[in-house]
């Protein structure tokens, strides 16, 4: 971090499921007052203490001007060290559990991107580095224990939901087939070999894992049969189950890759999921390059990039198309027959969020329509209220509004006034708790689901990081 100081101090800057998730009430805390005390455990009952993390808060809390950015800051982005984290070795390497926050099961999704934003920091400590070499092998052996399942449990406990009408396993927190969910995985395991050079997760287990993706991506395009994963739950929630003996809707084998549940954990209605089958291209293609220059097995690289070339071939086939009057913009799903759903859901992976995960590149025209869409009030999941405007999804209900939304608006924007209006009103809508929450209402943000979510608090970190790194004369206007 020393470069960025350096670069600041010469530039003149530095000053002096469907889940209802219980509705919590908070007071709101005035956005002046003038005493911000750590939310954070103190340090002996944190569950994992990086030095290199410490170092960070440290550095942007003296930079920011604003206090209660800064306490902010200081509380959301170590929360997945400070209170997810079980850290430990299996078989002589190393493991790590890691729970999503008020739920304790480690899903392959949110486990990825809630150590995300620590990667940046892994050679400069290495106790951190395996930390999250831990995670890669966990994950590994979740995987070969079930592709189809998007959480798990840290062993065979059993689950609430071990009665849904699917093939459960003790291991398994829930069972819900989700694309992503073996999209995160490969980019942490990529990202990791390109930012430390370090190959041995890349071992005999995780080669198994990895073949074992590609056999569900080729299943689940179902041009032969429906493939063997179907998935039914007894619940009143419409989108927590899946319709036709649960297969989901009909869909026509066009190359697309199906996902029955979306991000959110909600059921697809279309099963062919548009932002998330650009992720398993993106994932593909890595996937790919780790078995040509790692592997050294040609044959099967060459068949992961030929997949990856079909299902991109398929999206922009079937997935872009006019909506309305408007030019021609991403729909959300599609199901080959021709129809398509236009939308969006807050979670990552959602058309927003494209650019974040390097799906595709932030000036296309395309994307550049499809954010424009989705930003408006023609996306039937865009809530504008008296606190805030962003986009929702079924998961919580109308007029909900995610942070991840703000957040990811902010992080895929390169204007600096778009980038301040979703730092100030995330500033105004965290209720006084000092962390993000799931969703808060568009005119209550004491209105909120769940208190204790860890992706979003680390996403808030790394998008307050991403600022200090690329444009840090906007934390100087907060």
């Amino acid at each position: 971090m020393t470069g960025r100081r350096d670069f600041i101090k010469k530039a003149g800057l530095l000053a002096g499921g469907i889940f209802m998730a219980p509705v919590i009430k908070t007071p709101v805390l005035a956005h002046n007052d003038p005493v911000f005390q750590s939310r954070r455990p103190d340090p002996a009952a944190r569950n994992f203490n990086s030095t290199a993390v410490e170092s960070t808060i440290e550095e942007l809390k003296s930079f920011i001007p604003d206090k209660e950015l800064g306490w902010m800051f200081e509380n959301c982005f170590p929360n997945t060290l400070d209170t997810t984290i079980a850290f430990r070795e299996f078989e002589g390497k190393p493991d790590t559990f890691v729970i999503t926050g008020d739920i304790h099961a480690m899903w392959l999704r949110d486990s990825s991107a809630q150590v995300w934003p620590y990667l940046t920091l892994v050679n400069e400590d290495p106790e951190l580095k395996n930390l999250i070499a831990g995670v890669i092998n966990r994950q590994t052996r979740c995987i070969l224990i079930d592709p189809y399942a998007n959480a798990f449990n840290d062993g065979p406990a059993g689950s609430e939901w071990e009665k849904d009408l699917t093939a459960m396993k003790p291991e398994l927190h829930e069972r819900k087939w989700e694309i992503d969910s073996l999209c995160y995985p490969i980019r942490l395991a990529y990202n990791f070999w390109k930012k430390t050079g370090d190959v041995s997760c890349f071992d005999a287990a995780w080669v198994k894992a990895a073949k074992l993706i590609y056999r569900t991506f080729i299943e689940q395009q179902r041009k032969e049969n429906r493939g063997p994963y179907k998935f039914q739950r007894v619940t009143a929630v419409q989108t927590d189950t899946v319709a036709l003996g649960g297969y989901g809707n009909p869909v026509k084998p066009v190359g697309l890759i199906c996902s029955i549940f979306r991000p959110s954990d909600d059921s697809t209605i279309f099963p062919f999921l548009i932002p998330s089958n650009l992720f398993a291209v993106k994932s593909l293609r890595q996937l790919s390059e780790i078995f040509s220059e790692v592997i050294r097995d040609y044959s099967f690289s060459e068949n992961l990039s030929s997949l990856a070339d079909e299902v991109k071939a398929a999206v922009m086939e079937y997935g872009v198309a006019g909506h309305k009057k408007s030019a021609k913009i991403f729909a959300f799903e599609v199901d080959g027959f021709g129809n398509r759903l236009f939308m969006d859901d807050s979670n990552v992976p959602g058309l927003l969020s494209m650019p974040y995960l390097s799906l595709i590149d932030n000036e296309n025209e395309t994307y550049q329509n499809t954010r424009r869409f989705l930003l408006s009030e023609e996306n039937p999941y865009f809530h504008k209220g008296k606190y805030a405007e962003g986009i929702g999804g079924p998961h919580v209900g109308l007029d909900m509004i995610w942070p991840m939304s703000i957040i990811m608006r902010g992080m895929t924007s390169e204007d600096p006034d778009e980038i301040l209006y979703c730092l100030r009103t995330l500033l105004k809508t965290h209720a006084g708790t000092g962390f993000m929450h799931e969703a808060f209402h568009k005119d209550d943000p004491a209105n909120f689901t769940r208190k204790w979510f860890a992706w979003a608090n680390t996403l808030f970190g790394e998008f307050i990081l991403k600022i200090y790194r690329d444009k840090p004369e906007i934390l100087l206007k907060v």
